[in-house]
């Protein structure tokens, strides 16, 4: 029976596999320069501390006992120029041998499940020019052009994802399903709660930092490390 997979918040454990992933995506993009540093200990750096920005996530996306893709967001707003929250989604990437397997489809389930979370009504991304899987990708899954920006309401992108579901996806993991339920008892009681994450190590500030997107409605600016 061939493995599902599956998609949860990333931890420091994934920290190896996830700089592995992104000098993958680094060697086969055109503009490798432009994505991220060749150096993995550089690389390491800058991934924890885009993990340490307000509102940022990480997920990973795992086929058996592989990391096959990952997906690197934050939640943004209100700001000084929108009164609404919305998703920035700074990374995306799923490895060449794992595509064609519900991978990406898979993320970006979760992906929608963290902006239901965070209150977000739209997905907004930045891919690199020249990425064109990714562009194309994203086109499938409903995002417009907008400019140099990729944009598609969280409920358009839904709706997508609903009809295009692969049967190789597996229900997006506890993890992910949490921060929906977290959002709706702070929506309940006006109460910030502590988080578990089942006895395992706390992923990589997903519940702290969108649960504090929730509550603060800080502003944040947009940085990219990949995409």
């Amino acid at each position: 029976m061939p493995h599902r997979t599956a998609v949860r918040a990333a931890t420091s454990a994934d920290v190896p596999d996830l700089v592995g992933l992104c000098l993958e995506a680094r060697a086969e993009a055109g503009t490798g320069s432009a994505l991220c540093t060749d150096d993995g200990t550089r690389l390491r750096g800058q991934l924890t501390t885009a993990l340490g920005l307000p509102g940022a996530f990480l997920l990973v996306a795992q086929h058996g006992d592989q990391t096959d893709g990952l997906l690197l967001g934050r939640t943004v707003g209100p700001t000084l120029f929108a009164d609404h929250v919305a998703v920035d989604l700074e990374a995306l990437y799923v490895r060449a041998a794992a595509r064609r397997r519900g991978v990406g489809h898979a993320l970006l389930v979760a992906l929608v499940a963290v902006a239901d979370a965070a209150g977000a009504t739209e997905v907004v991304a930045a891919p690199l020019p020249g990425a064109r899987g990714v562009q194309r990708f994203l086109a499938r899954a409903g995002f417009q052009a907008a400019a140099s920006y990729r944009v598609v309401t969280v409920a358009a992108l839904r709706r997508r994802l609903a009809v295009d579901q692969p049967r190789t996806v597996r229900p997006v993991s506890g993890a992910i399903t949490r921060l929906v339920a977290l959002r709706r008892q702070i929506l309940a009681t006006g109460e910030l709660p502590a988080v578990q994450d089942d006895g395992v190590e706390e992923p990589a500030a997903t519940t702290r930092q969108v649960s504090r997107a929730v509550q603060t409605r800080r502003p944040a600016e947009s940085s990219t490390v990949i995409s």
